[in-house]
């Protein structure tokens, strides 16, 4: 495994700092054992029997935005209907060293639980050991720790069904055009467990689909670099239909040149919820559909997860959170829906009839 990647980007609203797990992670992964969010259930004996234990959580996250809002809320609200009280929730601000100090404050709480984004899982290992080894049951979200045995050192981790969201990107696709179609790829060239599943799946399923033609790819590191990316892809295929884009505030850049170029035609297709580009779709602009996930979903489903290893209940290594097609038909929707809250104003404007 290479040494620690330090990129910035955004995927879901929220800086991420990437962490290359992911040769672990692709070795690690095993889809076939994983199972789906919705199976993960508390019956009303389970839900007494936890409410009993008085027990204690605390949330361990990489960074703040309004995706680890809604996750937090989604986690919040289940440990509420099961009387499980909260000491903690700690925002690293996407600072390795920073989550070390929070692990460390969390562990003198001692609390039963704990929920956690890693931000570096090898700097963190060893404070993320030691909040396990004082009892505390570990629930991750989307990034596994190398060396971390399943049901030994953390109960399992949630995350999005990335092979499923990259699929339904080129479905979308097919569904758009029923004629032959010039597709342009900007995938994200780095080595992140997420955004490459759902690049690969996208690919992979793009080819059943015989009108559909994928004529150029070209990577990107950083987010900033899409709209220069974007304008030389244009420029050397200008018969484009559709560009795929490996996150939404990466096909902001995307929107950005097509505009530029005066491209009303080409559409794009993307993941993750977004206003700017979401703004765009309501309005019949470049944006085709969005894949989205379920964050309120997924910090629910982290919480069930935790409280159920307490009755000894073990989780699948993957727990995964249903995806969402989005179009301007179901915009308003579709945000209730993922994030549990009001759609923003600006967007509800553009929204009216």
């Amino acid at each position: 495994m290479r040494g620690f990647f330090t990129d910035m980007f955004t995927i879901k609203g929220l800086m991420v700092l990437s962490v290359v797990v992911s040769s672990y992670a692709l070795q690690a992964v095993e889809l076939k054992d994983s199972r789906m969010a919705d199976s993960v259930l508390i019956n009303p004996e389970q839900q007494l029997q936890i409410r009993q234990m008085k027990l204690t959580a605390a949330m361990v996250w990489h960074g703040s935005s309004p995706w680890i809002q809604a996750v937090t809320a989604g986690a919040n609200q289940e440990f509420t209907e099961l009387g499980i009280k909260v000491l903690a929730v700690t925002d690293a601000q996407f600072d390795p060293a920073r989550q070390v100090a929070d692990l460390e404050n969390v562990t003198v709480l001692n609390p039963d639980l704990i929920l956690s984004l890693v931000v570096d899982p090898t700097s963190a290992k060893a404070s993320y050991s030691k909040v396990v080894q004082q009892g505390a049951k570990l629930v991750l979200l989307s990034n596994p720790i190398p060396g971390f045995v399943l049901h030994k050192d953390y109960v399992g981790i949630v995350t999005d069904d990335m092979f499923g969201m990259g699929k339904q990107a080129a479905v979308e696709l097919s569904a758009h055009f029923n004629h032959p179609a010039r597709i342009g790829m900007i995938f994200h060239d780095a080595d992140y467990f997420i955004t490459n599943s759902r690049d690969k799946a996208f690919r992979q399923q793009l080819a059943h689909y015989p009108q559909l033609q994928l004529v150029a790819e070209k990577g990107f590191v950083r987010e900033q670099e899409t709209s220069q990316v974007a304008a030389a892809l244009i420029l050397q295929h200008p018969d484009l239909d559709a560009i795929y884009v490996s996150w939404d505030a990466a096909a902001e850049g995307v929107i950005e040149a097509l505009r530029l170029a005066g491209r009303k035609d080409i559409k794009v297709i993307t993941h993750d919820l977004g206003v700017n580009n979401l703004l765009d779709m309501a309005m019949k602009g470049n944006m085709l559909a969005t894949i989205s996930d379920q964050p309120f979903v997924i910090g629910s489903t982290m919480a069930r997860l935790a409280a159920l290893s307490k009755l000894g209940q073990q989780a699948a290594p993957y727990t995964l959170v249903p995806f969402m097609t989005v179009t301007a038909d179901n915009i308003a929707p579709a945000w209730q829906q993922s994030f549990r809250s009001e759609v923003p104003a600006l967007l509800q404007q553009v929204l009216k009839p």
